[in-house]
């Protein structure tokens, strides 16, 4: 989730809240929405990567 900050920067914060704390994690600040979008997806590659794959031989 990208939200604009009064000082007009933008902010990514994590979709799932802090069951703890109730509050959304910040997951970094950007001079530009295109910046925050970028890094969202950046975020969302290694989210979903499966751990080790590079390294495992392929099966035949």
């Amino acid at each position: 989730m990208i939200r604009r900050l009064p000082s007009g920067k933008y902010r990514l914060y994590s979709e799932s809240r802090d069951p703890r704390t109730g509050k959304r994690r910040n997951l970094g600040t950007f001079e530009t929405r295109a910046a925050a979008v970028q890094h969202e997806r950046e975020v969302q590659f290694f989210k979903r990567r499966v751990p080790g794959a590079a390294r495992r031989p392929r099966s035949r």
